[in-house]
């Protein structure tokens, strides 16, 4: 087993203990990376050497380079991957389930068993959690404290829709197999996973090894339908006027001005977009009762 590990986290006496702690159990590789470039080269020389087996040590970012690089090899060279979450959100670490401590972690690691599960597609880049535009990732940054300690959770949803109502949507077309959709979208997002931006659960049904991929999308409303808006995010239906909910095996976005779009966090700006599903492309380690798992 090998540690691909962001080199911002290297120096951290918690996780050199937890790496030193779990050589115990059995041979533990480390590389480490300096700069751009780096985790796709240490794919590469993994797979050379003959690792059956990777982990992303890092947070988001680094999970999703390490997805990119390895699904820029051949389906059967791939190794399987497990997750160190060593950043301030992982979404899609905790959206899977995997213990909260790095022990926990690297134990899972070493002894999990690993699974196939679905990655995502945006046109030439790869993401394995979701993918977001629009204002989204402003919620998180900008809601008071004391906001979120009062409603917890909901607290983002809150300041999300009140933000909403002050933001100017993108005008765009969204084409899935269900047919186009042609309207005024304030944020969007195709999940693979189900939560992002620290916790904002977007995508509630989403599932990694469904071969689907969910796609929302919050489109302009007037102040007036607030009480509307907030009954169909609790209440997810394709039917919904302001809130559509779609399981879509791949959908298309076309804008007349480039719009924003994170990939698991990594930017993109584009004005054309084709999202859709690589069923069971990666192995992935995981616990046994991952919340993100069909039966």
């Amino acid at each position: 087993m090998r540690l691909i590990l962001n080199g911002k986290k290297a120096g951290l006496p918690e996780v050199r203990a937890a790496i030193i702690q779990a050589r115990q159990s059995g041979p533990v590789e480390v590389r480490v990376t300096w700069e751009g470039g780096d985790v796709e080269r240490l794919v590469r020389e993994a797979v050379a050497d003959g690792c059956s087996r990777l982990v992303a040590a890092g947070g988001d970012g680094t999970v999703n380079e390490v997805v990119n690089a390895l699904m820029a090899l051949p389906a059967g060279q791939r190794p399987e991957l497990a997750i160190l979450p060593l950043g301030t959100a992982n979404d899609f670490a905790r959206g899977c389930g995997l213990p909260e401590s790095l022990s926990g972690a690297l134990f899972l690691a070493q002894q999990g068993e690993a699974v196939p599960v679905d990655c995502g597609r945006a046109n030439e880049h790869h993401f394995i959690n979701m993918a977001t535009g629009g204002f989204g990732a402003r919620i998180t940054a900008t809601t008071p404290e004391a906001l979120k300690n009062f409603l917890g959770g909901g607290a983002y949803t809150l300041n999300g829709l009140l933000q909403a109502l002050r933001f100017n949507p993108y005008q765009g077309t969204m084409v899935t197999e269900q047919g186009p959709l042609q309207a005024a979208a304030i944020v969007g997002a195709v999940g693979n996973g189900c939560q992002a931006g620290g916790g904002q659960l977007l995508c509630p049904n989403a599932r990694i090894n469904d071969g689907l991929l969910e796609v929302v999308a919050l489109l302009a409303f007037p102040a007036s339908a607030l009480d509307q808006v907030v009954r169909e995010i609790r209440q997810p239906a394709a039917d919904n006027q302001y809130v559509r909910w779609l399981q879509v095996p791949w959908a298309e976005y076309h804008s007349d001005t480039p719009v924003p779009i994170n990939l698991d966090g990594e930017p993109i700006e584009t004005e054309k977009v084709r999202f859709e599903v690589c069923p069971g492309a990666l192995d992935l380690v995981l616990p046994p009762d991952c919340p993100l798992l069909d039966p």
